[in-house]
């Protein structure tokens, strides 16, 4: 039995499982506050635009003989609305975010490297350039971006 335990430990302690179930608790959390921007920002808008129509109470009966059934399509077309609402949500979240990390990482690297000069005119030039833009001076090697000390 304690076998058992020291195995079930060991389990639970790898890394990937603890990963998982962090992310199902930031999943279900984010999942809260897209669901409440669909409800409470879109489908009103979505409300407005459609004419107030409301696609709940969309459905189509079909007469079975003393009784009917009853299909409901509009719960569907409104799972799709939303379905479509909320991954164009996340879309432009996870874009928003790529955007950010890349600037940051962008920036980074902009600093980290400095700008090849002439050494006639001190002016900036191109990595690899041969001739001074500015001067015109054939340069004597070309140029190169000087990495800078941290």
């Amino acid at each position: 039995m304690k076998k058992f335990f020291e195995e079930f430990k060991e389990f639970i302690n790898r890394g990937n499982v603890v990963d998982l179930a962090v992310a199902v608790v930031i999943g279900a959390a984010f999942t809260a506050i897209v669901n409440s921007v669909v409800s409470d920002l879109i489908m009103p808008i979505v409300g407005v635009v459609t004419g107030g129509i409301d696609f709940t109470d969309m459905k189509w009966t079909i007469p079975i003989g003393a009784g009917e059934s009853s299909i409901a399509y509009g719960n569907f077309i409104n799972a799709v609305i939303q379905f479509l609402i909320i991954a164009f949500v996340v879309f432009l979240i996870v874009k928003a975010l790529n955007k950010a990390k890349g600037l940051t990482a962008k920036s980074k690297h902009d600093e980290d490297k400095k700008a090849p000069k002439c050494p006639y005119c001190l002016e900036e030039v191109a990595e690899g350039a041969t001739r001074c833009p500015h001067c015109t001076a054939e340069l004597p090697e070309p140029a190169k971006a000087t990495v800078k000390a941290k």
